[in-house]
């Protein structure tokens, strides 16, 4: 047979395949002229579809994703090394295996303490894991529960671990990370390990099928916790879970949110008892306290103590002779050319500021002075819409965007490998949060973070040298933990009581299992079972405060207004009422307090989310606006956000100023504000850690005396009151007070008797307690601080979403409640808490007392000072700019004397320092 006799079948064959694919084609033809307007029809609706799901996938990540590689690449992990090279999972051995090999496979450190946490899980631990920021926390407390799940080999029934988080922001993010470990892990053969979200703004669809389709893990807040808890289901939902995780555990156990999250925890531990909690935390000083209030008093728990923290450089923007600093305020943005300069150096930065309104100033300061950047610099802050600072963030994460103006939205859990520097305006006033917001840059196990700190006076460089310092020394600020909130007592109950319900014993035992609780006693207890079924003494008649009712021996919420009512108020977070700020047309930009928009008339222009707006009018609980047509500069203030330093760092500054005057500490911060420091000791005297400061001088708006302690904002409001009062017992005087960090200011129209021997006496540490009373209107204070409490307890109703009471509604339902319990109830334990807290929280009173003790025992030097010093100079100028001066106007009079300050320091800038 030849070759062309043995090719002939196949040659048919070709040929007839060539007929028959001729024979589609043609058909083919016909179909598609007749189905051309429907194929392109469905290409169109297609396109559609795909951008809406791209433009929503941040916002709303659902479970699993299928394109593995594709994600775990954009989150900075490469795609899972080919899974026929690794040992198929049978034993918790194969799972912590194989988890070595990935770390291997990308050639990443697989540190001891990530180990120490995985074995303590499997062991059946609970414990706090303290490691700085992007050294593998997360990975710490989430492959423990992967790497059992995994070993197992059979599907999850429900869902076993709850990630708490302290922000929802950080809740989309965590959501990915947890998910790109999981699919770096498993194979196509493991349990499916879904992860999904549960914050206020899930929605209710996305609930449902969260109860009937359990993911295996559920990240959520511990407001969504409570509500979870409130639930007729709640012990259903929470039946199979083995692990909770608290993220960020530094930020909630200073609060009330950390008590109501205590609580929580403790009746998740009641229907489950062998729940493991794990708690996330970066920086901390007193991890002790931490754990044990994590994980309850006596309890045990493993304190796992992480890689030592990253190096962190300490810059600064330094002034030059045509960009001095000035020696009052708090905006700095004088500085915005070299910060532009400094983000354009790099590709991208956080630009921290300490409030919401100076982060809207520096955004806008920043486009004012370079228009052409406005397409790469954002703004990020708590009020601003979620979905307008999700879609920033997916930005950072994409490195598309140069800057991005902040505040401590962006300072925890999120993470932004592409970030190479971060800036801080204005002093910290804390060494953790400046060491926190530094992680944001280098966020990488090894890698250095760098912050630069920019100025908004000049002292604050005397704070960036002393914040070097501290940091070197490892002085960490210590987080308080709140003791016997009962208004978060009470609310937990009925969101008990709205759920399984409870067993009056039963419940007392398990909330003395909490540190908020651990010591209450029994009339407590009473007093608070009392307050939660009746109202207590003087509001049981009225029947909207019998909210538990006792039902065969539970404690249950029967009556559905109650429920309904509760439900939208469980929290407790603080503030004042919230408006939603919307352009006409629809787009929604945030919230701004209720406050704010009440001082505005139609017409009138602010600054709201980078931009420039116009308020057309209010309706219900929105402020609809449009853009403006004219420069302002009136910016939203939010109440809450002024930080004072911290004890740590205000004891640094001194410290500070003392090893400057002897020569032992030197820096280019100090070398720059030289002259100034020399001026304080030619004018008056440059205090140093053993020296008490006093000032005496007259100025045209009467007599002065300015007074160093050096302990912070809140205690000197605290303290001058305090003196005032005293001093005032001596003879009849009237008073203006001002304060700041560093010390505070009393001002009268007659000469003050202030003689050392006088002072003394009003400094006295003893009788503080009637002292403070007695200095303040403490009813008022108290009062305020009730408002709260109140709202937090359940006496108060904000009013549901879309019928929201008004702040000025609010407060006359408080007040009036209030003057009822002082009136008919006087030793109800609300009102002692509201009087504690006032001294606690908004006095510091604990701070207030050591600071009049240290001051006892320093030195006192007593000045009569002629010419404002540079310390006297910021209290006089905030002091006077209330004030009416003749026909010169106050920023004259201020500049004139800020001239004079700043031309004699120049002549002294060279004089040696004098100890």
């Amino acid at each position: 047979m030849s070759a062309s006799d043995a090719d002939a079948p196949d040659a048919r064959a070709g040929r007839a395949a060539k007929q028959a694919s001729s024979r589609t084609g043609s058909a083919k033809k016909t179909t598609t002229k007749t189905s051309a307007k429907r194929a392109a029809a469905k290409r169109t609706t297609a396109k559609k579809a795909s951008a809406k799901k791209a433009a929503t996938t941040a916002a709303k990540p659902s479970g699993r994703r299928k394109k593995v590689a594709a994600r775990t690449t954009d989150l900075g992990m490469p795609p899972r090394a080919d899974a026929a090279a690794r040992t198929p999972i049978r034993t918790v051995d194969d799972a912590l295996a194989r988890t070595a090999h990935w770390y291997a496979a990308r050639d990443w450190t697989l540190f001891d303490f990530q180990r120490e946490a995985w074995a303590a899980w499997h062991a059946g631990e609970s414990g706090l894991i303290h490691s700085p920021t992007g050294s593998g926390k997360t990975l710490a407390a989430w492959l423990g529960p992967v790497q059992d799940a995994l070993a197992r080999g059979t599907p999850t029934k429900g869902l076993e671990v709850l990630w708490i988080t302290p922000l929802r922001a950080l809740a989309t993010d965590t959501c990915r990370s947890l998910e790109a470990a999981v699919d770096a892990l498993a194979d196509p053969g493991d349990p499916v390990l879904r992860v999904d979200l549960r914050t206020g703004d899930t929605p209710s669809h996305r609930r449902a099928r969260q109860r009937s389709e359990p993911p295996f893990a559920l990240i959520t807040t511990p407001e969504s916790l409570s509500v979870i808890l409130s639930s007729e289901h709640a012990r259903v939902a929470l039946a199979e879970v083995r692990t909770i995780v608290v993220d960020e555990w530094h930020e909630l156990m200073g609060s009330k949110r950390g008590v109501m999250l205590q609580l929580g925890l403790a009746r998740v531990r009641a229907m489950r008892p062998d729940v493991r909690i794990w708690g996330l935390s970066a920086t901390l000083a007193n991890l002790d306290e931490a754990l044990s209030v994590l994980i309850g008093p006596g309890r045990p728990g493993r304190l796992v103590r992480g890689v030592a923290p990253r190096e962190v450089e300490i810059g600064a923007v330094l002034p030059t002779p045509d960009r001095p600093n000035p020696w009052s305020g708090h905006f700095g943005v004088r500085n915005a050319a070299p910060v532009i300069d400094a983000f354009l150096a790099v590709r991208t930065t956080l630009v921290f500021t300490n409030t919401r309104a100076q982060a809207e100033i520096w955004y806008r300061a920043i486009v004012d002075l370079r228009p052409d950047l406005e397409p790469d610099v954002a703004l990020h802050h708590g009020s601003i819409d979620r979905e307008v600072r999700l879609a920033i963030e997916d930005r950072l994460r994409a490195g598309t965007i140069r800057c991005v103006v902040c505040t401590s939205s962006l300072d925890l859990g999120v993470d932004f490998s592409p970030v190479d520097r971060v800036m801080q305006v204005g002093s910290p006033k804390a060494v953790a949060r400046l060491l926190q917001r530094a992680g944001r840059s280098g966020h990488r196990p090894g890698a250095v973070s760098r912050v630069i700190c920019v100025p908004t006076n000049a002292f604050e460089l005397v704070e960036i040298t002393a914040t070097r310092t501290a940091l070197a020394l490892g002085r960490i600020e210590a987080r308080e933990p709140p003791v016997k909130s009962l208004d978060v007592l009470c609310q937990h109950l009925v969101t008990v009581a709205m759920g399984d319900g409870f067993v009056g014993q039963e419940m007392l035992a398990e909330v003395r299992l909490t540190h908020c609780f651990h010591e209450l006693d029994d009339a407590e207890w009473g007093w608070v079972m009392d307050f939660v079924t009746r109202g207590g003494q003087a509001l049981a008649g009225y029947p909207q405060y019998h909210k538990v009712v006792e039902v065969a021996g539970v404690y249950r919420v029967m009556n559905e207004q109650v429920r309904q009512r509760h439900r939208e108020s469980i929290g407790t977070i603080a503030g004042s009422t919230q408006m939603d700020v919307a352009f006409v047309g629809g787009k929604r930009l945030g919230q701004i307090q209720e406050t704010f928009i009440a001082r505005l008339r139609p017409g009138d222009a602010f600054q709201f989310a980078g931009r420039r707006l116009e308020l057309v009018r209010t309706k219900d609980i929105t402020a609809y606006v449009r853009a403006a047509k004219t420069r302002t500069r009136a910016v939203p203030r939010w109440t809450g956000t002024q930080l004072p330093i911290s004890e740590e760092l205000a004891d640094t500054v001194l410290e500070t100023l003392d090893g400057w005057k002897t020569g032992t500490v030197a820096s280019a911060e100090l070398d720059s504000v030289s002259g100034y420091l020399r001026l304080q000791q030619t004018r008056s005297h440059l205090p140093g850690p053993d020296d008490f400061l006093v000032e005496r001088a007259s100025t045209r708006e009467g007599h002065s005396l300015y007074c160093y302690p050096f302990a912070g904002r809140l205690v000197h409001e605290g303290l001058s009151m305090l003196v005032a009062h005293r001093l005032s017992e001596r003879r009849p005087a009237t008073f203006t007070l001002q304060v700041n960090d560093y010390g505070f200011e009393l001002m009268s129209p007659e000469p003050i008797e202030a003689d050392e021997r006088t002072l003394r006496e009003a400094f006295r540490p003893e009788d503080l307690v009637d002292g403070i009373l007695g200095s303040m209107n403490a009813g008022e204070l108290t009062q305020r601080r009730f408002r709260d409490i109140a709202r937090i307890a359940g006496l108060v109703f904000e009013g549901g979403r879309n019928r929201r009471k008004s702040t000025r509604q609010v407060q006359a339902s408080s007040g009036l409640i209030y003057q009822v319990l002082v009136d008919y109830d006087s030793e109800n334990l609300l009102l002692e808490q509201a009087r504690r807290e006032v001294l606690e929280a908004q006095l510091e009173y604990r701070r207030l007392d050591a600071a009049l003790v240290r001051i006892a025992s320093r030195r006192w030097v007593v000045r009569d000072i002629e010419r404002l010093s540079p310390l006297a100079f910021p209290l006089w100028a905030e002091s006077t700019r209330g004030q009416t001066i003749s026909t010169e106007s106050v920023q004259e009079r201020i500049d004139r004397e800020l001239g004079a300050l700043d031309a004699e320091a120049a002549d002294v800038a060279d004089d040696p320092p004098r100890a």
